[in-house]
């Protein structure tokens, strides 16, 4: 059933998208924080964080980045959605001349690692990716015991986990994990389309895998690069709701870089709206997806 407004998520820099490919992208604390204070006044009601090392850009999971630009946007504002990341850490890429010792891109650590900024900061909401898949020329690994234990520790600090679902074989995870109460109903999730060798961007898929939901899961479907547009729309279509931002695409039209983050909420915001639809505040968002308390 489509909700009378769509919560709009703002991914503000990943660790994929890089200065090199567009010099707008945001990599210091105070830029993250500045871009996602600037996304939550163009209409973004979540703010999904990660950093980087300043000096150079690079993906980082120092902690201190991370108090740095949750300091700065609640200073600011104490409305918008802190979602913060605890992607980085599941990354096995198999050595050259013996595939069982790890190479140099490797970033594996113990679940509780992954959550240690989660603990101290206590945000809104913490992404829980469920995906064991081919990534780039690595391999992405979140076994079932280790997505457990971070949930089991997400949930300890007051914090909703938002699953990242991949492809359907993390959607048939999510569904143990619902039924052996692990994860907790209601509950929030995200359709990422568009990866390689993950769920591909289109709205078929989109509707197939947002069909294997639970009843009573808040879903955001998005697309990654030139898709991101496209299955915007194709979520509020389906009564999804909204992501965006220089995380997943660095483009705001065919061959014309985004000037920021803001500029990728406006479009959005813009399209939805056209369609006859509407943007939820962030006070209506903490409100849908309970985080009231």
């Amino acid at each position: 059933m489509k909700h009378a407004s769509a919560i709009l998520s703002c991914a503000i820099t990943g660790n994929l998208t890089s200065p090199k490919m567009n010099p707008n992208l945001p990599v210091t604390p105070d830029q993250i924080a500045d871009s996602a204070l600037e996304a939550a006044e163009a209409g973004a009601a979540m703010v999904h964080i990660h950093v980087r090392d300043p000096k150079n850009g690079t993906p980082s999971m120092e902690m201190r980045y991370y108090r740095d630009v949750v300091e700065r946007i609640r200073a600011r504002n104490t409305a918008v959605i802190i979602n913060l990341t605890t992607g980085p850490g599941g990354r096995f890429q198999p050595g050259e001349e013996d595939p069982a010792i790890a190479g140099p891109r490797t970033n594996l650590l113990p679940p509780l690692k992954r959550v240690e900024h989660i603990l101290e900061l206590r945000p809104d909401v913490a992404t829980l990716d469920l995906n064991t898949m081919t990534f780039g020329s690595e391999v992405v690994i979140n076994t079932p015991q280790s997505v457990r234990t971070m949930a089991e520790a997400i949930y300890s600090a007051g914090v909703k986990p938002e699953l990242e679902l991949f492809n359907s074989s993390d959607l048939h995870l999510a569904a143990d994990l619902f039924a052996d109460g692990t994860l907790s109903i209601p509950a929030v999730a995200c359709l990422v389309l568009g990866v390689k060798y993950g769920f591909p961007a289109t709205p078929q898929t989109m509707a197939y895998a947002s069909s294997l939901l639970p009843r009573n899961v808040e879903w955001t479907g998005f697309g990654v690069g030139k898709t991101a547009f496209p299955m915007l729309v194709q979520s509020w279509l389906l009564g999804g709701n909204l992501r965006i931002g220089m995380e997943d695409t660095v483009h705001v039209g065919k061959g014309q870089l985004a000037a920021g983050n803001a500029e990728l909420v406006d479009k959005a915001a813009w399209l939805v709206r056209e369609l006859g639809g509407s943007i939820a505040s962030a006070e209506d968002a903490r409100e849908r997806l309970d985080l009231t308390g």
